[in-house]
């Protein structure tokens, strides 16, 4: 089990039930085992950090980025963010929003191909 902040627990909660429309999206493709019967959850929280999407088994993170993502202050948390992220040994996969709401079969190959590539390691 990976460690996080527990005061962010409510705040799991009310992501989960106020998701983006390309999280919305992406989660009706992870959730239930569907892809490749590996287990997904949404708005995990993980340090003092809440990401989008995790596999345990294979130590993934997946984040849906928005706008605000693709701004100088966004890059430098996200590569802050990753950088911790993978301190834990996790991978993180960040997927742009507008990808994900255009092309979901694409983006699940995607997905598929480097879980495959993990689970043959």
């Amino acid at each position: 089990m990976q460690p996080y902040n527990k005061n962010l627990k409510q705040a799991s909660r009310d992501l989960r039930n106020n998701m983006t429309d390309a999280e919305q999206l992406l989660w009706q493709r992870l959730r239930r085992k569907q892809i490749l019967g590996l287990q997904f959850y949404r708005q995990k929280p993980i340090l003092n950090f809440i990401v989008d999407f995790y596999c345990p088994s294979v130590s993934l993170v997946i984040e849906c980025d928005g706008g605000q993502h693709y701004t100088v202050e966004g890059l430098e948390a996200d590569r802050a963010r990753d950088q911790a992220l993978a301190q834990l040994g996790l991978n993180v996969l960040r997927l742009d929003n507008g990808q994900v709401l255009g092309e979901i079969d694409v983006v699940v190959e995607q997905i598929i191909i480097l879980l495959e590539n993990e689970l043959n390691r």
